[in-house]
């Protein structure tokens, strides 16, 4: 980690094994809010988890049971006014060095939000950039900014309406009413709520199910539907999707029919 590392260390956590990558944001004192150390561990987070072919797959938390994330630090904003040239200087460079998963439009590899508390504000944002979400029963969701004198301009106000309709999000959105995870999963915003005690189990039994795919097929299938929503229905089925290509000329692409064929579970290699 070089200079522009956290003064503060240990704000987010980064693991691999057997082709998952583990992030977690490591503030649960602070609800796991984000402040600009947290953004660039997280960019050099989501930074090798694109580069590394070995890693098929992600799952984003925060530390605790209160928070998956309360969004921006404003206690930092706070301080961001009296801070000296230096410290300014310091975080702007963060800034300069820092993609966060919001702004990666098209991320090729899976994610799953595995939510363990609150998931509001720019908590929210990173949750709506994920995949996949499953949520303990106690989280709840929503875009408070309006109530900060605020907007959720990290693409809260433009993901919500397109993830559970315009009129739902609107309500939240303008009110800064929170989210219950049953009615986040009514509203097809998450994909599974489960009691707290069985939120790790009910991760893994997601993880498992796409391990058991493909990671090739994976890929190809999320750059399909995510690019292709971007397009007319006509224009998204005759469109040729690189990851698609990568695909048809891989190992696995063979790998698939020959173990159906044999009657074993197929050996993927992501090649």
């Amino acid at each position: 980690m070089n200079s522009l590392a956290s003064e503060d260390q240990n704000v987010t956590t980064f693991e691999v094994k057997d082709h998952v990558a583990r992030i977690t944001l490591n503030r649960p004192a602070a609800m796991n809010s984000m402040n600009p150390e947290v953004r660039w561990e997280l960019s050099r987070h989501w930074d090798k988890v694109e580069a590394d072919d070995n890693i098929w797959l992600a799952v984003l938390t925060g530390a605790g049971e209160r928070a998956f994330s309360a969004g921006a630090d404003l206690k930092h904003r706070a301080r961001e006014r009296d801070a000296d040239d230096a410290q300014k200087a310091h975080w702007r460079q963060l800034a300069a060095e820092s993609t966060s998963l919001i702004e990666r439009w098209h991320f090729p590899k899976p994610i799953i939000a595995r939510v363990n508390g609150f998931a509001l504000g720019g908590g929210l944002e990173q949750a709506l950039a994920c995949d996949i979400i499953v949520a303990a029963e106690h989280a709840e969701f929503g875009l408070p900014e309006p109530r900060r004198g605020l907007i959720a301009g990290s693409a809260g106000v433009h993901r919500l309406p397109r993830q559970i309709g315009l009129k739902p999000a609107m309500g939240y959105m303008l009110t800064g009413r929170h989210i219950p995870a049953q009615r986040a999963y009514e509203l097809g915003l998450v994909n599974e709520v489960v009691p707290l005690d069985k939120l790790d189990e009910t991760v893994e039994g997601w993880v498992n199910d796409i391990l058991r795919c493909s990671p090739l097929a994976v890929r190809a299938t999320k750059e399909a539907t995510m690019r292709g929503l971007d397009h007319p229905l006509p224009q998204a089925y005759y469109t040729a999707y690189p990851a698609n290509r990568v695909r048809e000329n891989s190992q696995d692409t063979l790998e698939g029919p020959r173990a159906f064929a044999e009657k074993r579970p197929p050996k993927w290699t992501g090649r």
